[in-house]
C-alpha cells in the first residue's frame, strides 16, 4: 500500500531528526538540572528575592515544558510505529487515518523542536519589544501597518504568548501610524528577530474611490526585552524627558511618556499604561532593551575601536528596519515572498492571519548557514571608524 510506504518513510525521517534534536538537548542533563532548580526552590529563603525566584521558576516551566514535548513525542511515534506494523498484517481504513493523523502531529511538534535547535544565541529565548511603523503614503501605509500589527497579534496568540500594547499612534483615516508590542515567552527574540525589516505590500487602496493599485511600505523593530538580572544604567543627564503638561486642568488623564537618550537620539514613546510613572518605567525599560541590543547591530564594535558614544549621531545609526526584506501581493493574484531566503507561499491570508512560522524557519537555516561558515554579519557602525 502506497499510502503505508509513505507514512513508513517518513516516520524514519521524523525518528533521525528526534535522534539528533535529543544529541544536542542531553536529556539526563535537563533533568538534572529540574532536580536541582526543585531543591532550590524547596528551600526556606527562596521567595526573598523576587527577581531570582522569577527567573528561577521561568527556567524551570521551560525545562518541564521541554521534556514533556521530547516524551510527548516519543509516545505519539511510538503510537505510529505500533499502527504500521498492525497495518502491514491486515489492512484497516480507520487505523491508518488514526495513524496519518498522529503523524501530521508529530510532524508539528517535530517543527517545533527543529526551530528550536537553531536558537543558540542567549538572546533568543527572551521576549521582545515589537515596534511596527507605517511608512510614507498616508492612510494606506497606516492601515498596512496595522494589518502587520494584527498579524503578529495573531502569531503571538497562536504560541501562546503573553501580549500587551505597550504604544500605540492612531492613523488619520484608518490604521495607525506606529505601535508597539511586548511579547512576553521563551524563543519570542528568537523567532521575531527573523521579521526585522520593512514589510511591503501591493493591494487595491480600499481609500481610492478609483480602485488603483497602491504599494505600502511599514517597519518592524524587534528587540531582546532586558532581564533584571542585567544591569545597564543610563545617566540622568543623557535622557530628555518630556510628559503632559496640564496647565492646571485637573480632569486631563492624559499620561504618556516620551524619552530620548540624547547621545544616540534613541527615543522611546509610552501611553498604554495607567499612570504617568508607569509609562516612564515602561519607556525606559523599552529604552533600556534599546541600547542593549545595539551590540548585535554594531555598537559594541564601535566602542572597541575606540569611538566614543556621544560621537555617534543619529544619522550615523542604519537601522535594520530600513532593509526590505518582504512583499505580500493582494492583487492581481496573491503571493508572500520572502527576499531573502526566496521562501514563498499564494496563502496570503493565512500569512496575514499569523501563519508565518515557514518564513521565520527558513531565516533561522539561512542565519545558521552564514554564521556556520563564518560569513561577517552586517556591521552598522564600521562607517565610523
Amino acid at each position: 500500500m502506497l499510502e503505508l510506504l509513505n507514512i513508513k518513510i517518513e516516520v524514519e525521517r521524523l525518528s533521525n531528526i528526534l535522534t539528533k534534536a535529543e544529541g544536542c538537548l542531553d536529556l539526563p542533563e535537563l533533568s538534572a538540572r529540574i532536580e536541582e532548580l526543585n531543591q532550590l526552590i524547596s528551600q526556606a529563603t527562596f521567595w526573598d528575592n523576587s527577581a531570582s525566584f522569577y527567573q528561577i521558576l521561568q527556567e524551570i516551566d521551560f525545562l518541564k515544558a521541554t521534556k514533556k514535548q521530547y516524551q510527548r513525542s516519543h509516545f505519539i511515534l511510538e503510537d505510529i510505529k505500533a499502527a504500521i506494523e498492525l497495518l502491514e498484517l491486515s489492512a484497516d481504513e480507520e487505523l491508518l487515518l488514526e495513524a496519518q493523523t498522529n503523524l501530521t502531529q508529530l510532524q508539528q511538534e517535530l517543527e517545533t523542536i527543529e526551530i528550536q535547535q537553531l536558537l543558540s544565541n542567549p538572546h533568543d529565548q527572551k521576549g521582545v519589544f515589537l515596534t511596527i511603523t507605517a511608512g510614507v503614503g498616508g492612510a494606506d501605509a497606516q492601515y498596512w501597518a496595522y494589518m502587520l500589527l494584527r498579524m503578529y497579534f495573531k502569531w503571538a496568540e497562536s504560541h501562546s504568548y503573553k501580549i500587551l500594547l505597550v504604544e500605540e499612534s492612531c492613523g488619520d483615516l484608518a490604521g495607525i501610524k506606529s505601535a508597539s508590542l511586548e511579547i512576553i515567552g521563551r524563543y519570542a527574540y528568537g523567532y521575531l528577530k527573523s521579521e526585522i525589516g520593512t514589510h511591503q505590500l501591493e493591494q487595491i487602496s480600499p481609500f481610492d474611490v478609483i480602485n488603483s493599485l497602491h504599494t505600502s511600505l511599514a517597519s518592524v523593530e524587534v528587540i531582546s526585552i532586558l532581564g533584571e538580572s542585567v544591569e545597564c544604567e543610563i545617566p540622568e543627564k543623557d535622557l530628555e524627558i518630556t510628559w503632559p503638561r496640564y496647565r492646571g486642568n485637573v480632569n486631563r488623564t492624559e499620561t504618556w511618556v516620551k524619552m530620548v537618550h540624547i547621545p544616540t537620539g534613541i527615543s522611546v514613546f509610552c501611553n498604554q499604561q495607567r499612570s504617568l510613572m508607569q509609562n516612564k518605567e515602561k519607556a525606559l525599560a523599552i529604552l533600556k532593551s534599546k541600547l542593549f541590543a545595539m551590540p548585535t547591530a554594531g555598537y559594541a564594535y564601535a566602542l572597541a575601536q575606540g569611538v566614543q558614544i556621544d560621537k555617534i549621531q543619529r544619522r550615523q545609526i542604519k537601522p535594520l528596519s530600513n532593509k526590505l526584506i518582504r512583499e505580500y501581493i493582494l492583487h492581481p493574484y496573491t503571493n508572500v515572498k520572502d527576499l531573502r531566503t526566496n521562501v514563498e507561499t499564494l496563502a496570503a491570508t493565512e500569512v496575514l492571519n499569523g501563519k508565518i512560522d515557514l518564513f521565520i524557519k527558513a531565516y533561522l537555516q539561512q542565519l545558521n548557514h552564514t554564521t556556520s561558515v563564518g560569513k561577517e554579519p552586517l556591521d552598522n557602525f564600521k562607517s565610523l571608524l
